[in-house]
């Protein structure tokens, strides 16, 4: 497994687990990622902070990505979405919205989204997480990169 996508299964297992358990204090939710990237990443992982990055960056917007997921699915409440699917949407925006485009493309965190949803979720989830992070990218990244462009060339 490329290690930059283990870093991302250990944030869904980390996140997944939080959620199950009601989304306890951040503190626990630091020591659940930690106890994770040692049991699953070894001492080798070699993104381990790219693991705690995602985790407590979803931690922090958690309220602001629920909205976003609310917005691009709205027929699916955020409670009624799976745990798995809800929390690799989270990643996945997360990634979209808060990484450097260059050290992750908008394509390649739509990517992995995808592949953590075909793997740990059920046999629709990758056509679901498909389209709600394409409605978010046409939504919200497209017209943040028109204006950009309209900025720069006024």
């Amino acid at each position: 497994m490329a290690s930059r996508h283990l870093a991302r299964s250990i944030a869904l297992q980390t996140l997944f687990e939080w959620d199950f358990k009601g989304k306890p204090e951040k503190d626990k939710l630091l020591a659940i990622a930690k106890r994770n990237i040692e049991m699953f990443g070894g001492k080798e992982m070699k993104y381990p902070d790219l693991t705690l990055r995602i985790v407590e960056g979803v931690f922090d917007k958690l309220e602001y990505l629920d909205e976003i997921i609310s917005k691009a699915a709205p027929e699916w409440p955020i409670d009624k979405i799976a745990i798995v699917d809800r929390n690799v949407l989270r990643i996945g925006i997360f990634e979209l919205l808060y990484s450097n485009p260059e050290e992750v493309p908008p394509k390649v965190a739509i990517n992995e989204a995808i592949e953590l949803a075909k793997g740990f979720g059920g046999i629709n989830s990758g056509k679901f997480v498909n389209g709600v992070l394409g409605t978010v990218y046409r939504t919200f990244l497209e017209t943040q990169d028109k204006a950009k462009k309209e900025n720069e060339s006024s």
